[in-house]
């Protein structure tokens, strides 16, 4: 938080800093007057100009090309009188209407409508006069000459204005754009307008055939998709931009296969729905990530979370170091809470952490909390000492496989380090639990510890005073220990890339969608519920890791593992018997949770057989989807028992 005093001048250089830059905006300020006032000037010049020659023109062409001093002088009067009326029309239109763009089409209709009306002015006066010093032809016909003159004044200066405009070719890097409809147009005049700019536009693509030979601000089509090659070769272009708005995946593919092959970079834009104001910026082109090229949409931005509800409160963030919990507090931090605590028993975590939002990991803030929820006499604590308005309950162990060989561990940190948490929040307005896809229909350690948290918060509902519920959502992408970390780091390693299965599928969706949900969540969840984001499709994971060999710059292999205990081929977004209803949103499920007894819980023997652990876990959540007899069903490894 700034305090008061924090941007006072502290000495002389400060001040003498200020002082330049108040004098510098002045500078500017009177340059930009100086070469608007040129700019008038030189405009009513030409105007004037237009109607001088306009008039000779129509005057000596009625007089069959002869004219006497007398006669010029008399038609470069009137001129001189309809250039006036011009310039009088002029003030009062800009007066009553305002300025227009010099060189724009509203300033091409203003100036045919004055023109009109000082030639109808002219005329009127010519045929009121019982002796005509100039023919009737020359108002009429001097004031379409004078128009064509002053719209050629102005197209030409702005075209020289447009050019001057244009990235410098010495420092920009020359570009195609792919895609030339709404939004490969505006991507164009953005990039031409934009002398800083890093592109510069020297070409353009599109597979409609009436956009063939083309030419939009001076930039030329050169074809289809078949011609991407060809253009690179001609036009000398480092990078292909897809500059289609909402492309599929394979369409983005094969471009960027192309552009590869034409030893190109390549560049996407992103879908329209995710821009701000739907207006595409060149800030916008970026490299495609993988959920373009696996043709997942992005979801958070449908989200809406303009009201949150965490504006000028005191907020808590258990995990606060981890994928989740990280962005998590980044995005909280933009919705200008009152305090923001951050919680995690990794000290190097909230290192990182604290050097991302405030650019300074110093250690010494009270918003950082070094402790381990599985304590609960500390966390009882912190919270008697904090006072947190609102808790996100990000703090979890995660990783499947681990967990299936350990669930002791899952029991002390995802159940019970849970309920300490839950029980130092009896006063709290709201807790947002965060939940896994594996909780619906669990056949996991993982599963059933988080499912069984499920339920530890709709008791919760229903004993304490504020709102607690949980939001379930799949794997995410690029998180810590994720398959697509996982596979990169095989990629970099030389290793091939290990898949459990073929045919396995998984709900994927960012690390900011992710937490976006969770903020909305917490701005719409109901008591005990648990919110589930439809993530759209789900992917296969060989796609991707085919996908991320293509992209390896040697040979990479897929070997193929075989599930593990506990896995499924395809996971589930609602488990049996939950119901798909979205009374407030149109992406988000809202699932009633039946509560449990935390004393239940607490008998678990976490150090018994493992297997027998997960028995005991198993009778929590009950039995898989689609299994009858659950006492036939052995959940350490998810085989029928003969």
């Amino acid at each position: 938080m700034f305090k008061e005093g924090d941007f006072r001048p502290t000495g002389p250089t400060s001040w003498g800093m200020m002082m330049q830059a108040i004098g510098g905006t002045v500078e500017a300020a009177r340059r930009r007057r100086n070469k608007s006032a040129r700019q008038s000037a030189v405009l009513r010049t030409v105007d004037m100009a237009g109607w001088i020659i306009g008039f000779a023109t129509a005057a000596w062409t009625r007089y069959e090309f002869t004219l006497t001093a007398d006669r010029l002088i008399v038609i470069l009067a009137a001129a001189l009188i309809a250039g006036a009326l011009h310039i009088g029309l002029d003030r009062l239109h800009r007066h009553r209407w305002g300025r227009v763009p010099v060189g724009s089409l509203p300033e091409a209709r203003a100036l045919a409508a004055t023109v009109t009306c000082t030639a109808a002015v002219m005329l009127l006066v010519v045929l009121a006069l019982s002796k005509r010093p100039v023919p009737a032809s020359t108002p009429p016909v001097g004031a379409a000459l004078a128009l064509v003159l002053m719209l050629s004044a102005r197209w030409t200066y702005r075209h020289r204005d447009d050019l001057s405009r244009r990235p410098r070719t010495n420092s920009a890097t020359p570009v195609l754009l792919f895609g030339i409809g709404s939004a490969g147009q505006g991507l164009l005049r953005a990039m031409l307008s934009d002398p800083e700019g890093k592109y510069l536009p020297v070409g353009l693509l599109d597979d409609d055939p009436e956009k063939n030979r083309l030419r939009i601000d001076g930039v030329p089509a050169l074809g289809g998709r078949p011609d991407i090659h060809t253009a690179v070769a001609r036009t000398g272009a480092h990078t292909l931009i897809l500059s289609v708005a909402n492309a599929d995946a394979e369409l983005i593919r094969e471009i960027q296969n192309q552009a590869t092959a034409a030893g190109v970079d390549f560049k996407v834009v992103p879908p329209v729905r995710e821009l701000v104001d739907q207006r595409i910026r060149v800030t916008d082109v970026r490299s495609p990530d993988l959920c373009d090229l696996l043709g997942r949409r992005h979801v958070a931005a449908d989200l809406v979370t303009n009201d949150t509800g965490l504006r000028g409160r005191r907020i808590l963030v258990t995990g606060a170091g981890g994928s989740i919990g990280s962005e998590l507090c980044q995005q909280i931090m933009r919705t200008d809470p009152a305090e923001l605590m951050m919680l995690d028993r990794d000290e190097s975590a909230l290192h990182s952490l604290q050097l991302s939002l405030s650019g300074r990991a110093m250690l010494d803030g009270p918003e950082l909390i070094l402790a381990d929820i599985r304590d609960a006499e500390t966390v009882a604590r912190v919270f008697a000492n904090h006072r947190p308005e609102i808790v996100f309950h990000a703090a979890a162990l995660k990783h499947l496989t681990l967990l299936q060989r350990h669930p002791a561990e899952a029991i002390k940190t995802n159940i019970w380090g849970t309920l300490a948490v839950l029980d130092a929040c009896r006063d709290v307005a709201k807790f947002v639990n965060i939940s896994t896809d594996k909780a619906a229909d669990p056949i996991s350690v993982l599963g059933y510890s988080k499912r069984i948290t499920e339920r530890l918060m709709a008791y919760a509902a229903d004993k304490y005073q504020g709102t607690f519920l949980s939001v379930r959502f799949g794997n995410v992408l690029n998180s810590r220990g994720s398959v697509v970390t996982a596979f990169r780091r095989q990629i970099e390693a030389g290793l091939p890339l290990t898949v459990t299965h073929p045919e396995v599928t998984r709900y994927l969706m960012t690390v900011q969608e992710a937490a976006h949900l969770v903020l909305q969540a917490a701005a719409i969840g109901g008591d005990g519920e648990a919110l589930v984001l439809d993530m759209g499709q789900p992917v296969r994971i060989d796609d991707i890791a085919r996908q991320l060999a293509a992209e390896a710059a040697g040979s990479t292999q897929i070997v193929y593992t075989g599930l593990r205990p506990g896995e499924k081929l395809h996971e589930d977004l609602l488990g049996q018997g939950e119901t798909d209803f979205r009374p407030l949103h149109p992406l988000i499920s809202h699932v009633t949770v039946p509560a449990l007894e935390p004393s239940e819980v607490i008998t678990i023997d976490p150090f018994d057989e493992p297997e027998k652990v997960i028995e005991q876990l198993a009778r929590f959540c009950g039995p898989p989807a689609g299994i009858d007899d659950p006492l036939r069903w052995h959940p350490a490894t998810l085989r029928r028992i003969p």
